[in-house]
C-alpha cells in the first residue's frame, strides 16, 4: 500500500532549504538539464571526439578533461537515487504508465518523448531548465526568472483545457 504524498508546504520548505544548502556549500544553485547536456557531450565525444572536440558549442565541454566531473552531474545522479529511494519508502515503486481514461500506453508515451524533448530544446535555448530559472534565479530575484516563471504558468493554464479531456 503506498504511503500518502508529502504534505506540499512541508516538501516546498525542504525544497528551499536545499536550495540554500546548494548556495552554501557550492555557491551556486540547483539546475538539471546541464547534467543532461553533460552525458550527451560525453556520449557524442565517446562516438565523434573529434568532431565534438573542434565544434565551438560542445568544445568547451571536453576541453578540460570529461564533462562529467562536474557538479550538476553529482547532482543529477543524486536526485534520481534520491527519487527512486523515496518512491520505494513510500511504495511507490511499481512499473505503470500514468495515462487518462481516453489516452493508450503508445500515445502516452509519446506524447511525453514529444514533451520531453520540446521541454529539452527549449531548456538549451534558454541556457537553462525550469529549475535553474524558477528556483535559483527566483531565489536570486532575478527578474527574468520571475518573468519565466510567470510565463510558464499563463502556458501551463492555457493549455490545460486542451488536454484536461485525456484525463476524465
Amino acid at each position: 500500500m503506498a504511503k500518502p504524498y508529502w504534505n506540499p508546504y512541508a516538501a516546498g520548505i525542504g525544497l528551499g532549504l536545499t536550495l540554500l544548502l546548494a548556495y552554501v556549500v557550492l555557491g551556486t544553485g540547483l539546475g538539471a538539464s546541464g547534467a543532461i547536456t553533460r552525458l550527451s557531450v560525453a556520449a557524442a565525444h565517446a562516438v565523434a571526439p573529434a568532431a565534438v572536440e573542434r565544434d565551438a558549442i560542445l568544445g568547451p565541454y571536453v576541453a578540460a578533461g570529461s564533462p562529467l566531473v562536474h557538479y550538476l552531474v553529482t547532482m543529477f545522479a543524486g536526485t534520481l537515487v534520491g527519487g527512486f529511494l523515496s518512491a520505494f519508502a513510500a511504495g511507490r515503486t511499481r512499473l505503470t504508465i500514468e495515462r487518462g481514461p481516453t489516452a493508450g500506453p503508445g500515445l502516452r508515451l509519446a506524447l511525453a518523448l514529444a514533451g520531453g524533448a520540446l521541454a529539452g530544446l527549449g531548456a538549451r535555448f534558454a541556457l537553462g531548465c525550469t529549475s535553474g530559472q524558477a528556483l535559483s534565479g527566483g531565489a536570486m530575484l532575478q527578474t527574468g526568472s520571475f518573468v519565466f516563471t510567470g510565463a510558464c504558468f499563463a502556458a501551463a493554464f492555457a493549455v490545460a483545457p486542451l488536454v484536461r479531456k485525456e484525463w476524465r
